[in-house]
């Protein structure tokens, strides 16, 4: 049997963990049950009627969030000289080619994004046994491949995301800090929930948004209306 830390029964007690609610309250309650001493990340994770297995009902795409996801986005841009530069420019961290590649290729992954030019994408191709698995590397479905750096810099620094149905049918995505408004999360987690809508492959059968829930960094989660954010 479990025991519940008296934190999280506090949390718990602070509304009814068996209903959905409507987005804004939903947001309203993480806001209340997040008692970190950080400021915590708030996610979200919608449970989509899809089979990853296949090609037709791989759900995957970006979104840009209108209050951003409130944490510091760390840009690194593999390019020519000349690109390097308007993506410096634009505000990237970090900008170059065969130095940055020969470091990747021994391990280095400090980074949050990383955007390339096509022209380069052969030799950040044989990058994808580091960066493959740490959800690194540059896709031109993602708009992180691409020949105007600065406007993808800019995109991802002010809160573009990019997300993917994982195995088990989920989208998990951040849709923000504690520290924000409720009216800011719920703003972000509805553009996210359109975004997908959208986005519905026309194979998938049955009940689209099965789930949704939020929660933030060591909270419990809360359990969203789907009927509301679909209406």
């Amino acid at each position: 049997m479990t025991t519940l830390s008296k934190k999280r029964k506090a949390a718990l007690a602070k509304y009814d963990a068996s209903r959905s609610y409507d987005l804004k309250e939903a947001t309203q309650i993480i806001k209340q049950i997040s008692n970190t001493k950080f400021d915590a990340t708030v996610d979200i994770a919608v449970r989509l009627g899809v089979d990853p297995k296949k090609s037709t009902e791989m759900v995957r795409g970006t979104v840009s969030l209108p209050h951003g996801t409130g944490r510091t986005v760390r840009v690194l841009v593999l390019a020519d000289p000349a690109k390097c530069e308007e993506a410096m420019a634009a505000g990237a961290d970090m900008a170059g080619l065969d130095e940055y590649v020969e470091k990747i290729k021994n391990g280095w992954t400090d980074v949050d994004v990383i955007i390339c030019t096509p022209n380069v994408m052969a030799k950040v191709g044989a990058l994808g046994r580091v960066l493959g698995p740490r959800g690194l590397m540059p896709n031109p479905k993602t708009g992180t491949v691409t020949m105007d750096v600065a406007k993808a810099t800019k995109e991802v620094k002010a809160g573009k995301i990019d997300f993917k149905v994982d195995k088990a049918g989920i989208i998990h995505a951040p849709i923000g800090k504690a520290s924000f408004e409720a009216d800011k999360l719920s703003d972000n987690a509805n553009e996210l929930i359109q975004a997908l809508i959208k986005l519905k492959p026309t194979t998938a059968k049955g009940t689209y948004i099965k789930s949704i829930a939020i929660s933030s960094t060591m909270s419990p989660g809360v359990r969203v209306d789907t009927r509301a954010v679909q209406a």
